[in-house]
Formats: C-alpha cells, sequence, structure tokens
C-alpha cells in the first residue's frame, strides 16, 4: 500500500469514530469536510517517509503518528479559516468550514480534531506503547505553547514578529514534528531528523508566502492577499522577490543538507524540491529551480 492510501485509510479510520450512533451528526459532519476530501498531505506523507527511512517495523504507529499530523494540520487550517483570523471563504477550492457549517461548529470541529489527533496516536501505539511518551511529547510540543504551531498563530496578535521566528512556528514545528513523529514511531532517532523538518517547513512557508502575494485564489484554492490586509509578516513584503526567492533556495538546500544518511534519501530530497516549487507560479518555479 502507498503513503497517500496508508494516509486516508488511518485518517478514515479515524473519523469514523465521530460518527457513531448519538454523536451529533453536525459535528461530525464538518470534521469531516475539514479532512476530506484531500490536500497534499505534505506532513503526513512526510512522517510516513522518515518512518520507512527508519524501518517503519510498526506500520499501524508510522500510521497513526501520520494520521494525527494531518489531523492537527486539517484543525489549524479550520481555525485559521476562521472570522477572526484570515476570514476565509473558500479552502481547497471548496467552502470553508465556518462557511459550510457556521462559526460555532468549526470551533468546535477544530477543537475535537486535536483531540482525535492524541485518541489516534493512542490506539495506534498499543505494540509499542514504549514509544507512546516521546510521540506525544513531540506532537505536544509542537503544536502548543511556547513554540508550537498555536504560538505562531498568536504572533500574529503581537504589534511585530520576526519573520523567521514566525515561520519557524507557525509552519516550521509541525514540519519538524512531521520528521521526529516519523523517526520515533519505528524507533529511529529523533535527533538526526528534526533539522531536515524545521528548515523544510520554514522553506514550504516562504513558498506559500510567495503564492499569497503573487497567484491567483483559482489557482491555490483559498483567498490570496491574506498577508498584505491583515499586515502579518511575509517574505515578499519584507524582503521583495527576488530575495524571497533566495531565500527560499537556501532554505530547500539546508534542508536537502539535513537528511541523514538513510534508505530513501534521494526520494527525500526530490520531495524536498518539489514540494517547495508547487505553490510557486510557474514562472517563478521556473526561476527557483
Amino acid at each position: 500500500m502507498d503513503a497517500i492510501a496508508r494516509i486516508e485509510r488511518a485518517l478514515g479510520s479515524s473519523l469514523a469514530g465521530a460518527s457513531v450512533p448519538g454523536a451529533p451528526p453536525l459535528l461530525a459532519a464538518a470534521m469531516h469536510h475539514a479532512v476530506f476530501p484531500r490536500g497534499a498531505r505534505l506532513r503526513s506523507r512526510l512522517c510516513l517517509a522518515v518512518a520507512l527511512a527508519c524501518g517503519d517495523d510498526d506500520s499501524d504507529l508510522s500510521d497513526a503518528a501520520a494520521a494525527a499530523i494531518e489531523l492537527l494540520h486539517c484543525a489549524s487550517l479550520v481555525h485559521d479559516d476562521l472570522p477572526c483570523f484570515d476570514n476565509a471563504d473558500t479552502r481547497r477550492g471548496r467552502p470553508s468550514v465556518h462557511r459550510a457549517f457556521g462559526e460555532p461548529l468549526a470551533v468546535l470541529a477544530g477543537d475535537a480534531l486535536i483531540v482525535l489527533a492524541f485518541q489516534t496516536l493512542a490506539a495506534g501505539a498499543v505494540r509499542r506503547v514504549e514509544r507512546l511518551p516521546v510521540l506525544l511529547r513531540i506532537i505536544a510540543e509542537a503544536t502548543g505553547a511556547p513554540f508550537g504551531i498555536a504560538a505562531g498563530q498568536a504572533w500574529e496578535c503581537e504589534p511585530s514578529a520576526d519573520l523567521s521566528v514566525y515561520q519557524q512556528q507557525k509552519t516550521g514545528a509541525l514540519f519538524a514534528a512531521s520528521t521526529c513523529a516519523g523517526a520515533a514511531a519505528a524507533g529511529g532517532s529523533v535527533v538526526a531528523w528534526r533539522v531536515f523538518g524545521e528548515r523544510l517547513g520554514e522553506a514550504y512557508q516562504v513558498a506559500d508566502d510567495i503564492s499569497d502575494v503573487l497567484s491567483s485564489e483559482a489557482d491555490l484554492g483559498k483567498p490570496v492577499g491574506q498577508d498584505g490586509a491583515l499586515a502579518r509578516p511575509n517574505a515578499v513584503l519584507q524582503l521583495g522577490v527576488d530575495a524571497a526567492l533566495q531565500r527560499l533556495d537556501r532554505l530547500a538546500a539546508a534542508a536537502t543538507a539535513a537528511i541523514p544518511p538513510c534508505r530513501g534519501a534521494a526520494a527525500l530530497a526530490a520531495l524536498t524540491l518539489t514540494e517547495t516549487r508547487r505553490l510557486l507560479p510557474k514562472d517563478l518555479a521556473q526561476r527557483a529551480a
């Protein structure tokens, strides 16, 4: 079974628990809407790729870790789209959760997806329960305060923010959790994989910054121009297009250089190149290549 099939199966199994008789059907529908149909699944694919590079000796735990990462990412998108943040009407080319189900259910769906991520992780650790504490710490630290994605979002509420710190927390933290959780799920070295995830996440955020300024809603499936309208840190707005592309190249190169020697290193390097270019308009992707 390929990585996407494994991820979709794990996510489907996790979400099925929200649709049991007696549970609020609209909450379950809102959660499902947030997770399916799929986006790129980049963070969960990264988690599985690292698990495979480290031996993948318990596929159930690796799948659970990948699903937990994806559920947290989807929850962050639900909250990011809310009127109090981006007030985005669309996500992945269709109505955002609060537009489809209303703001109260969107808040609850995001909260429930966060909790479901940890339920999924715990359920997947039955055969390797000794690995669960490390996995819980990795994913919890990447999600909350002081340096996780919640902290990254919180910088948007401050009067000013350092661009690199903001990007490392808002995006890099969950990417680092993806690589570290993949290693931990397979009994590999967590420390060896952290820098790769951090640099890839920061590069991905720079690419997202560029797309927010220069792409269209039709191409991305979500509103553009949000950073400028809301006065948020953005690599293009602070550095200019050419300097932002140079920053993207440096971070992508640093991510590739940080991949430990392993089975599948070439595939991980190719994934880095593809995903740090995927969001860019075609003419800029060619300049950055």
